[in-house]
């Protein structure tokens, strides 16, 4: 268990273990999540990549992507049509 004390001005000096945890860093943004009349304190950017890899894996899902292959395969596919839209254009 770490303690902090709270400063006049609502400020805060986060334990080194606790940045260790939480891999903050100079500059790092914190969240404040209410959870079971608690609040929990993560890093912002970490939560925002986890938000992000779920959205990733329900598109994969949708997609029904398995293997880096089919996500390789995608990318050309796109390519492909992106290249044919750009040839149409310019006849």
């Amino acid at each position: 268990m770490e303690l902090a004390k709270v400063m006049s001005k609502g400020q805060v000096t986060i334990p080194i273990n606790v940045r260790k945890k939480l891999n903050l860093k100079e500059g790092d943004k914190l969240i404040f999540i209410e959870k079971d009349g608690n609040m929990v304190i993560a890093n912002s950017a970490m939560i925002a990549l986890q938000q992000i890899q779920t959205a990733f894996e329900a598109e994969a899902e949708r997609l029904e992507l398995k293997t880096e292959q089919d996500v390789v395969d995608l990318v050309d596919e796109v390519r492909q049509e992106i290249n044919r839209e750009k040839q149409d254009s310019t006849q």
